[in-house]
């Protein structure tokens, strides 16, 4: 190790939805705070007298942003990793255990070790996509709403319900540009709908909005990120009584979203039609053949994302 390498201080971020757990390296400096406004200024407050050569924090799609836009406006030279390297490097140097300190001493020795560059990209650039994807959905759902109307409308009306249709569909398309343009512009987020995108049947509407609204995608095992959703088949039993399964609440837009790319896979999945259709066969309603799909379809983005791994059709 170089005298530069031993002057350098590596500082290593674990991210949750309450909590940011902070290590620095070298030494043994480890301390947790809240993952809210008040917990962030503490954080940083923390970290600034250890004046830090870079400060490490993984890409969640949204955790991390709060700390992110705090640390850009004080100074503080932050990277925004890719979790996946990190949990990479952890297996590559045998690290197997897992605590919230080891954790964030995984990340800080990530940058001790590889020397990622900094996140140049401001942070409202990536609150500018995650509103974009917002402003896309109503977009969308302004468009059902029309289209509804001129089904049900007489054709007296139908001229301006579709010039309403052909000017929502003209901001769809000009939300995707930029969309399209800024994704491009961030390493983690482009690799991250690469990955997604390599499944069959995901497109890029999928992928953006696993990415925005489902930063816990790979973090978690195959139930609780179908429970999460809000596509794992619930309960509804008591003594001899045997309810029907049913599904409630999870993320709705996320769920909207697989809904549509089921509909899809349905025509021309290599794996989720024939499930679809045997379960359709078996007496099963559509509807519950479409949330299996669904289910199915968002554990193998899971698995793939937890993996590192691209599309694979043994994982179906």
């Amino acid at each position: 190790m170089s005298s530069n390498d031993r002057n350098e201080i590596n500082i290593g971020i674990d991210t949750s939805q309450s909590a940011l757990d902070v290590f620095v390296r070298p030494g043994d400096h480890f301390q947790s705070f809240d993952n809210t406004e008040e917990g962030i200024k503490a954080a940083i407050q923390f970290i600034r007298p250890f004046k830090p050569t870079r400060v490490l924090i993984e890409a969640t799609g949204r955790l991390e942003m709060g700390f992110f836009c705090a640390a850009d406006k004080v100074g503080l030279p932050v990277c925004v990793c890719n979790p996946v390297q990190v949990r990479q490097f952890a297996k590559a140097t045998g690290r197997i255990a897992k605590t919230d300190k080891l954790d964030a001493n995984h990340i800080a020795h990530f940058a001790e070790a590889l020397k990622p560059e900094l996140t140049t990209l401001k942070p409202m650039e990536l609150r500018y996509i995650s509103d974009l994807l917002t402003v896309r959905s109503q977009c969308l759902e302004m468009s059902t709403m029309q289209k509804n109307r001129l089904r049900r409308m007489p054709k007296s009306v139908h001229k301006p319900i579709r010039n309403l249709l052909k000017s929502i569909q003209k901001e769809v398309t000009l939300i995707d540009q930029q969309l399209n343009k800024r994704i491009a512009e961030i390493p983690q987020w482009k690799a991250r709908v690469e990955q997604l995108t390599s499944a069959k049947g995901v497109g890029k509407v999928l992928a953006y909005t696993l990415n925005s609204e489902l930063p816990e995608l790979g973090q978690l095992n195959r139930k609780e990120i179908a429970a999460l959703v809000g596509v794992a088949p619930m309960n509804r039993d008591s003594g001899n009584y045997e309810g029907k399964r049913y599904i409630r609440g999870g993320r709705h837009k996320v769920q909207t979203v697989l809904f549509v790319s089921m509909m899809s896979a349905i025509q021309c999945h290599p794996k989720l039609k024939p499930a679809y259709e045997r379960m359709v066969a078996a007496g099963k309603p559509k509807k519950v053949a479409i949330v299996a799909g669904m289910r199915k379809q968002l554990i193998i983005l899971n698995t793939m994302v937890k993996n590192g791994t691209m599309w694979d059709e043994n994982l179906v």
